[in-house]
């Protein structure tokens, strides 16, 4: 079996090629750099702008929530692909670590555990294409049955789509391939985390097993002081690994959880009290169920990688540690000293992502709702 961590990333390095992310590895660097200053200009600040100087300046209250959310959405997205942009470089240090994990991985256990790290990480890929499709086809759905001329958005432009069909079919253009460019961007920022986070816990579970095989069947004790030095050193990159991951996603997924709870808040008012046509309450519906999920595998993964990080002291008492040398068993004991701290990924160094958290954006967004209905009354 080809142990290969990277090829996981494929379609993250596509988009980020496309998006002008992966300035590094351009083969023509100007031609390059104007297509970044494009994307970063007409996408990333041109997007969110035109939708956020028509909010709540829409004919119906329908629009008005529909262009909030979208407006809320691409601001949060923009603001995330801009801190990742700076970041990057941080994505070369974590496959390098990666590629150092992958070669030490060996034995059925190991190899077995990297077997369906493939089904975790498609089930990851399922889940975020599960909520895009929907919230794609019905938002298109609402556009084409508008009785009409409209946007696809309720937003602003600096030129009069209403009364001319040149400029209401740039409109849309502008929009769709948008909205295609902040799905591509959204999905880098959200899935990849999630994925790491994935492949990091994959790697401890194969560690334990590692930890646990030692002095089993060696008796030289140099051998076995090896091996101990090589798990104590494959501990030390997985930290390093996910404390180079915690800094790269912490902001992002800091404004994805704000975003998660008002976004939530905002679709479900509309599909049960202010949006009537179908195909508008069709899109609030899964728009407010799609928000919640796009945290969901990253918060899942934090809390299995704390979980794992936690075990490997049992891991290393696990091993045939009683018939070792002296040497072997003062090297035992200070690094489960070390592996003792708690190793927990947070948000903006405030939130942990955690499954804890992914149920508390879930009661803010109610708490919001709840207020939002006693306003009303």
């Amino acid at each position: 079996m080809i142990i290969n961590s990277l090829s996981y990333f494929r379609s993250h390095w596509t988009i980020w090629t496309i998006l002008g992310v992966a300035y590094k590895e351009a083969r023509w660097q100007k031609l390059y750099l104007i297509n970044t200053l494009m994307v970063f200009l007409l996408v990333s600040i041109g997007y969110p702008l035109h939708l956020g100087l028509s909010v709540f300046k829409n004919d119906t209250l329908a629009d008005d929530l529909k262009n909030l959310t979208t407006f809320v959405t691409c601001l949060a997205c923009s603001i995330k692909v801009t801190i990742i942009t700076f970041n990057f470089d941080k994505v070369y240090e974590m496959q390098e670590l990666l590629k150092l994990l992958d070669a030490r991985v060996s034995g059925k256990d190991e190899t077995y555990i990297y077997s369906q790290l493939r089904a975790q990480l498609r089930n990851i890929l399922i889940i975020f294409i599960t909520f895009y499709i929907p919230i794609a086809i019905f938002a298109e759905m609402s556009f084409i049955y508008q009785e009409e001329r409209g946007l696809m958005y309720p937003a602003w432009f600096p030129l009069d789509w209403k009364n001319s069909t040149r400029n209401y079919y740039i409109a849309n253009i502008y929009q769709i391939v948008g909205v295609s460019y902040q799905l591509m961007q959204n999905y880098c920022s959200d899935c990849f985390p999630a994925v790491m986070l994935c492949i990091i816990s994959s790697h401890t579970k194969m560690l334990y097993k590692r930890f646990e095989k030692i002095g089993v069947k060696e008796t030289d004790d140099a051998a076995n002081q090896r091996e101990l030095e090589d798990c104590i050193t494959d501990h030390k990159r997985l930290i390093e690994l996910f404390r180079k991951m915690e800094s790269f996603m912490s902001l992002p997924m800091l404004i994805q959880i704000a975003v998660t709870a008002v976004s939530i808040c905002v679709s479900f008012a509309g599909f049960i009290f202010f949006v009537t046509e179908p195909m508008n309450r069709a899109y609030f519906f899964f728009y407010g169920i799609a928000m919640p999920l796009q945290i969901f595998p990253t918060c899942y993964y934090g809390t299995d990688t704390e979980l794992w990080f936690g075990k490997i002291h049992y891991a290393a008492f696990s091993c045939d540690w009683v018939n070792q040398s002296r040497s072997f068993k003062k090297k035992l004991m200070l690094f489960v000293e070390c592996s003792l701290k708690q190793n927990t990924a947070m948000a903006g160094g405030m939130v942990r992502i955690h499954v804890a958290t992914f149920f508390s954006v879930l009661k803010f967004a109610y708490s919001l709702f709840t207020i939002l209905l006693r306003m009303g009354k």
